[in-house]
């Protein structure tokens, strides 16, 4: 299974959680590290490049540090121009058909905050829904989210170790199912 990993950090070089994992998944056989920041400095993105890159992979994982709940600004510009209608959905857009789509993030709050009465409120579940429904409309299979919390406290031997579990995340994550789907929103 070939893999693209899109890499969304406004500034890779100041990020310990993100570089690390970008360093590590670089070495891995049949992976792409795509650093959408770096490729597009000035914001104008490459679509049919872009296309082309989701063509040529069967999964694709969109890495980023949580903003405001959210992707950090040039992804969700992403998904506005490179999933286009005709392209990856609405009639002929099948290009993203049968592929998996999930997602790795850093947060800053702990694990516990991301809980149901936690200082968030919302699962990483529940916060990562709108990517679990792009990955839906578009006719692709929902990976379940990889998260690393507390990101600026994260030792060296934390780190290490998010990156051996994210690479056997990769390795071993199964789509969701629609009875996951229906349990988690019961």
């Amino acid at each position: 299974m070939k893999t693209l990993i899109v890499v969304a950090h406004p500034d890779l070089s100041q990020s310990r959680i993100n570089q690390a994992w970008t360093e590590r998944l670089k070495r891995l056989p049949d992976t792409t590290v795509h650093e959408l920041y770096r490729t597009y400095p000035d914001r104008r993105i490459d679509i049919r490049r872009e296309q082309a890159l989701l063509d040529g992979h069967d999964r694709i994982i969109f890495q980023y540090p949580l903003f405001w709940y959210s992707t950090p600004p040039l992804l969700k510009q992403w998904f506005d121009e490179v999933l286009e209608p005709g392209w990856a959905f609405g009639p002929g857009g099948e290009h993203l058909k049968g592929k998996e789509i999930g997602i790795a993030i850093s947060t800053a709050g702990t694990e516990a905050s991301y809980q149901p009465g936690g200082y968030n409120l919302f699962t990483i579940r529940d916060i990562a829904k709108p990517v679990e429904a792009l990955a839906n409309y578009v006719g692709a299979r929902y990976l379940p989210p990889f998260a690393l919390h507390n990101a600026r406290h994260v030792t060296a031997e934390r780190l290490a170790e998010s990156e051996d579990a994210y690479v056997r995340h990769l390795a071993t994550a199964r789509p969701v199912s629609a009875t996951d789907l229906v349990s988690s929103n019961g």
